[in-house]
């Protein structure tokens, strides 16, 4: 059963990575990273590591897709399809990934064979909180503080484009400043 839960929603994960990288409208391809960062937790809930499955939802779901919609919409990136940046290399790109995928799939089927998908016996909160603030705690921290400065820096951007900004350079407070 471990096994089937697993395949399939790793099967999910490839179809929705899939498509975060063909769609031609990056808000799509943004809520299909959703669907794929679920997929993944759904992975880690098959392997019985429930804990780390909140985790991917809360951190992954929730924070980093939310920041990037966020920075779409302060930076005013166009959301309308751009073929002309996306058709041009399609094919080698697909090529490299079709390489990529069997070599990696080789790999894998080399290294593990037929070897059964067991829980992982270490998804506790217990286990996973001495894991990251005791080993990771500084890559942990070190990821903090490049969110917070990519945030900082898409509401600098935002703020620079003149549209946010009042007279003077100061950011207006309400609709009525702005006719003054």
């Amino acid at each position: 059963m471990t096994t089937a839960l697993f395949s399939i929603a790793g099967a999910m994960a490839i179809v929705a990575a899939v498509l975060v990288v063909t769609s031609r409208r990056i808000v799509h391809a943004a809520l299909w990273l959703v669907v794929a960062l679920g997929a993944v937790a759904g992975c880690f809930g098959a392997l019985h590591a429930e804990f780390v499955a909140l985790v991917q939802i809360l951190v992954y779901v929730g924070a980093i897709v939310v920041l990037v919609l966020f920075a779409l919409m302060l930076t005013k990136a166009p959301t309308n399809p751009l073929p002309a940046l996306t058709t041009r290399r399609s094919p080698f790109a697909a090529t490299v990934a079709g390489v990529l995928a069997v070599l990696l799939g080789t790999g894998v089927v080399l290294a593990f064979g037929n070897e059964k998908i067991e829980p992982v016996p270490d998804g506790s909160a217990e286990a996973v909180g001495t894991s990251v603030f005791k080993i990771w705690v500084l890559p942990f921290e070190v990821l903090s503080v490049l969110l917070l400065a990519a945030l900082i820096g898409a509401i600098v951007l935002s703020l620079r484009s003149g549209k946010l900004s009042g007279p003077g350079g100061r950011v207006s407070s309400s609709p009525s400043e702005e006719g003054e």
